[in-house]
């Protein structure tokens, strides 16, 4: 498969962000009753191995995270490899702990926002492809959810008048033959873009200086011009820009007039400071005077991420972008280019955006996102979308959440509808994986004072003696406030020995995502185990063969 040839080396970039935006969330007092009764009284949801972090509040979150930035002007490699001995990046990522396990008799649920991006895979294959070794691959910049849902699975779709439709399984895991793998994989239905709402569609786009290389604003105005092509003769674009000054190039233009749009987008220039609050200030008015009602109302934000210049407040900024969100202007985001890219900043953009945060590093990517997924990109068939599992002690003594880790929720947030959960548009999936300790493995644990019930009344067990988990989804329609439940119990029959080519290609994707972050739950995995998994799979396409290829590569440089 052929990709546009990158730019030989990483570019020096200018000033680094000092503040990271803090991401949105927050708490409520009451909690869930569980499903599952443990043999005593055990039912408290701290977690039993690390503690839980969430923010309060919006108001609560005053403080930024502190970004990690990465630099690898240590590097020592050769030219073929892409990257020069001396040079360096003001990249920045941002990730929580890695999730650990949770004893089921402490804490039965795990609750978290079915959202997801995909930046992560894109970003991290392009360190790959750029001849990047294990040890100079920020582990930060890897998150595992990401690379999981950056591909297509057989998953059910929603019957009749169903929002979802939910594919689960289980198998053995690859990395740790003594634990067990939960597939969880939610599909709405595939929307055409022709029979969706008008669209107004707002292009902020970042011309300033950092964005002359090859892969930054060329590339932008290549992958634009293929998502108007493909968008229907209706609706409006408008396109603003920014760097030392916003500038707004066309305001509420017709659809019908693409060779307008498509020239304004191909005269774009680079150049200049950033001035990034402005920008996205100026993009906003901009979609309030076109405002659709009951249309698709959206800003799509392309930049190599530095938005240093010109920022007061980054927590006035995401509050800013929130309250735009509850009106009904979304904002997704689209990182281009390496060097500075501000990773961190950008993914926060979109979660408080209500919108998506997609890296583009080829004209292949472009078209991937802005063509064939931008039906679920656009049109939000669901939203506030939260999955919670309860877990079954007769059955698992222990779990963990494979990524996710900003994605937590507290227990309690998952029946207050005032809490925020993901957005899932049309035709768009979400996929998790959890690793599984099953009750009896020689790696479960036992609390002794807990276990009080006698071998009778185990071999006996309960009427649920046969389920593994509850996996409820609960949602709200996009005009709606009130959210909708519905739950699916995993049970004994979920499980195959082999597991469906579903279950086998991401346990694959994980045990990648686990050996570039250097997971302290690997287990077992190696790249070669993975390609010798991946030579098993037979529902492949080009991007799961691309996927093969990168590991080939990160198995020579290993």
């Amino acid at each position: 498969m052929k990709r546009k040839m990158r730019v030989a080396s990483i570019i020096m970039s200018g000033t680094i962000l000092t503040s990271a935006l803090t991401g949105c969330g927050g708490t409520q007092e009451s909690a869930a009753t569980p499903k599952y009764e443990p043999a005593s009284d055990t039912t408290s949801t701290y977690d039993y191995y690390e503690e839980e972090t969430a923010c309060a509040d919006d108001a609560s979150c005053e403080a930024p995270l502190a970004g990690t930035t990465y630099s690898s002007k240590n590097a020592n490699l050769t030219e073929g490899n892409n990257i020069f001995e001396g040079e360096y990046n003001t990249e920045s990522y941002d990730k929580p702990e890695e999730n650990g396990y949770n004893l089921v008799l402490r804490k039965p649920l795990s609750t978290f926002a079915a959202d997801v991006d995909t930046a992560s895979y894109s970003n991290v294959r392009r360190m790959i492809e750029d001849g990047y070794t294990l040890s100079q691959i920020n582990p930060d910049a890897v998150r595992p959810e990401e690379f999981i849902n950056y591909f297509n699975y057989e998953l059910n779709n929603p019957e009749g008048n169903d929002k979802f439709g939910i594919t689960t399984e289980l198998s053995t895991c690859p990395w740790n033959e003594e634990h067990e793998l939960m597939f969880v994989g939610m599909k709405t239905k595939d929307i055409d873009l022709r029979e969706a709402p008008e669209s107004n569609l707002v292009f902020l786009i970042d011309v300033s200086g950092s964005m002359s290389d090859d892969d930054k604003l060329p590339l932008l105005q290549k992958s634009f011009d293929h998502l108007v092509g493909s968008l229907p003769d209706k609706g409006k674009i408008s396109i603003v820009t920014y760097s030392g000054e916003e500038k707004i190039v066309l305001s509420g233009e017709s659809m019908e007039n693409k060779k307008r749009i498509m020239a304004a987008i191909d005269s774009l220039e680079a150049g200049g400071c950033t001035n990034g609050e402005a920008g996205i200030q100026m993009a906003y008015k901009v979609a309030k005077k076109n405002y659709i009602e009951g249309g698709i109302n959206r800003i799509i934000l392309a930049t190599d991420g530095d938005l240093n210049v010109g920022i007061s407040n980054a927590n006035e900024l995401e509050r800013f972008i929130t309250k735009k969100k509850d009106e009904g202007i979304f904002l997704s985001v689209l990182g281009f280019g390496e060097g500075n890219l501000k990773d961190d900043n950008l993914e926060r953009l979109a979660d408080c955006g209500n919108g998506n945060y997609s890296y583009i590093d080829s004209l292949f990517e472009g078209k991937k996102v802005l063509v064939d997924e931008m039906g679920s990109t656009l049109v939000t068939v669901a939203k506030d979308v939260k999955l919670q599992v309860e877990f079954n002690p007769e059955k698992v003594n222990s779990y963990r959440l494979i990524g996710y880790e900003n994605r937590i929720m507290r227990d309690q947030d998952f029946n207050d509808d005032t809490k925020d959960g993901g957005e899932i548009g049309a035709g768009h999936s979400v996929v998790a994986l959890y690793e599984i300790v099953p009750e009896g493995s020689q790696s479960a644990i036992a609390l002794k004072y807990q276990d009080d019930k006698t071998s009778e009344d185990k071999n006996e067990g309960s009427q649920y003696s046969s389920e593994y988990a509850t996996v409820s989804v609960r949602y709200k329609e996009p005009d709606a406030d009130k959210s909708q439940l519905f739950s699916i119990v995993v049970d004994e029959n979920s499980f195959h020995e082999n597991g469906s080519e579903n279950i086998r290609f991401a346990g694959l994707v994980a045990e990648f995502a686990m050996l570039l972050s250097d997971s302290e739950y690997k287990g077992n995995a190696t790249f070669t185990d993975i390609m010798d998994g991946y030579k098993q799979i037979e529902n492949t396409d080009e991007y799961k063969d691309e996927f093969g290829q990168l590991v080939r590569l990160m198995a020579k440089r290993s």
